[in-house]
């Protein structure tokens, strides 16, 4: 056995500048570039005592190795994202050795010329809303503490101002949710193509940052991007309450297909882990 085995980043056709001589990926190690038949596969060396099945199982379950690793690969993407458009594979893609790999391009030949061929020319932006959080549990009502000692709140006036926080709180979201249709509609006019991911939830959420409402992905032209933010730019700030979040741009990892292509910028695997995980 040997002690190092083939970490894949991304799959690209190749590319029209030279990576950057101090880039560096996982393990320490620079990218190379691994040719064949037209395809190019950016791959270094990893060791073999932490990439192997069974120790890699144990690393995944390690969330500081896991956020240090995600930063590595990606800093890789987003390097070759400047000189090509990358298809990024799977955090933790890793072959035996260069056979392996050139395999793998053997196989997959057809499939990976297709999304070469349409993410050609492409960026993917990430579009998210976030609806803010009024930080009382009455849902908007006075709080008790705002109300006079002197006056007792009674029962029938306690249920006017709960029921008058439940509409404050429908009419808000109703309102948001027209907000982000037609957003996400307008952006979409702007893409080649677009994405609906599950609103983000859990530790990638930032304390106070509300509640996400839309979470979403556009593979889009390089040459309309500046179009496409001014269009951004012109919605925030329009509806009291919300807060438009935009990232990229990064390689098309939500417009991919296939075991092998990750799953994009809310996945631990995408441009994101790197960032918030």
């Amino acid at each position: 056995m040997t002690d190092e085995l083939r970490y894949v980043y991304a799959v690209c056709r190749p590319p029209a500048a030279p990576l950057h001589a101090d880039l560096t990926g996982v393990a320490g190690a620079p990218p190379r570039q691994l040719v064949h038949e037209g395809l190019v596969a950016v791959v270094s060396p990893v060791p073999e005592r932490d990439f192997a099945h069974e120790p890699l199982r144990a690393h995944l379950e390690d969330l500081d190795w896991l956020a240090e690793t995600a930063r590595a690969h990606q800093s890789v993407v987003s390097a070759l994202t400047t000189v090509t458009c990358p298809l990024p594979l799977r955090l933790a893609t890793v072959f035996r050795d260069d056979s392996g790999v050139r395999a793998m391009l053997e196989d997959e030949s057809d499939r990976l010329r297709r999304i070469l061929d349409r993410i050609d020319g492409h960026v993917e932006w990430g579009v998210k809303v976030w609806l803010g959080d009024s930080g009382d549990g009455d849902g908007g009502a006075e709080p008790p503490a705002a109300r006079p000692r002197s006056t007792p709140e009674s029962g029938r006036d306690y249920l006017r101002r709960r029921r008058a926080g439940n509409a404050a709180r429908e009419e808000s979201a109703a309102r948001a949710e027209v907000f982000t249709r037609r957003l996400y509609g307008d952006l979409a006019r702007y893409a080649a193509d677009a994405r609906l991911h599950p609103a983000q939830t859990g530790p990638l959420t930032e304390a106070g940052s509300g509640r996400n409402i839309l979470n979403s992905a556009f593979l889009v032209p390089r040459a309309r991007s500046e179009e496409f933010l001014e269009l951004i730019g012109r919605a925030e700030g329009t509806q009291p309450g919300l807060r438009v979040e935009v990232t990229g741009p990064w390689a098309a990892y939500s417009f991919t297909d296939g075991p092998e292509a990750t799953d994009g910028p809310e996945a631990t695997s995408g441009p994101e882990a790197g960032e918030t995980p």
